[in-house]
């Protein structure tokens, strides 16, 4: 009788513990039942794969305006510090060059620095060295002015044609349109100083790059009545070129004018204009 009473008592207990709450998953009186869901279980909540790629895309456009901001700033603010640390290197230079009786200023090889260029409308502290040649990555780009080649060099018969930028490494010619009829452009060699006096208003003309008229030794405008330098033979003239906007354009804005004076420099100025 005993071990039927005690298979009894064990199946009793079994059943007990079969139809109790799990302790577990029982949470009490007055809360709600949590209820694991297998993780593929259908309509459990994933990010898609339509919102990964838009939050990509979103990091990509925001990387790419800061990365533009950065151009910007670089191209306005960093290419002018730049420069303007070569100008003040290259005109350093020369002046030590020329006191010391080196340097040149005819047949120039490129690159060269064979002149500075004072524009007095621009400041009194206005200094631009003149290099040979017209290349943007060696010449233009580090602040300073370009002499065309195969034109007139400094006080010489013909047309000195010079070229800079309007903007952004070093704009040397940020403040032409401000230039006048009468204006001077000082330009000091190794033995000269030589004085121009502008004939014509920047702001009056304003040409395709393709106008290379400009860069003859006695300019002729083809639009009749436009300006142009007086039609002489035999002058010493000076043109101004650079761009007609303060963005990026392929329209130069120009300048003519034409040699008043020429003084020969002193070995006791060149020695002071170094120190």
């Amino acid at each position: 009788m005993s071990r039927v009473s005690d298979v009894d008592e064990s199946a009793a207990e079994d059943a007990a513990a079969a139809t109790a709450p799990d302790a577990a998953s029982d949470p009490g009186p007055g809360k709600r039942a949590r209820r694991d869901v297998p993780d593929d279980e259908p309509g459990r909540p994933t990010r898609s794969t339509g919102r990964r790629i838009t939050f990509w895309f979103g990091i990509g456009l925001i990387l790419a305006g800061l990365g533009l901001l950065g151009y910007v700033a670089w191209q306005f603010w960093g290419t002018n510090w730049v420069a303007r640390k070569h100008q003040r290197e290259l005109t350093s230079q020369v002046q030590k060059d020329w006191a010391a009786g080196k340097g040149c200023d005819k047949f120039c090889p490129k690159g060269a620095t064979l002149a500075l260029i004072r524009i007095p409308r621009f400041g009194p502290k206005y200094v631009v060295p003149l290099l040979e040649g017209t290349d943007k990555a060696t010449v233009l780009d580090k602040g300073a002015f370009g002499h065309f080649e195969n034109t007139a060099g400094p006080g010489q018969v013909g047309n000195f044609a010079i070229a800079g930028h309007r903007v952004t490494h070093g704009e040397p010619l940020r403040h032409m349109p401000d230039l006048r009829p009468g204006d001077k452009v000082i330009v000091e060699t190794r033995k000269f100083t030589y004085t121009y006096v502008l004939d014509t208003n920047p702001n009056d003309l304003v040409i395709s790059f393709t106008g290379t008229w400009v860069l003859d030794p006695l300019p002729h405008n083809p639009d009749p009545g436009g300006p142009e330098p007086q039609q002489v033979e035999g002058q010493r003239l000076i043109t101004l070129t650079t761009c007609s906007e303060i963005f990026h354009t392929d329209n130069r804005m120009i300048a003519f004018g034409h040699l008043v004076r020429e003084k020969a420099k002193t070995a006791a100025a060149a020695s002071e204009a170094a120190s």
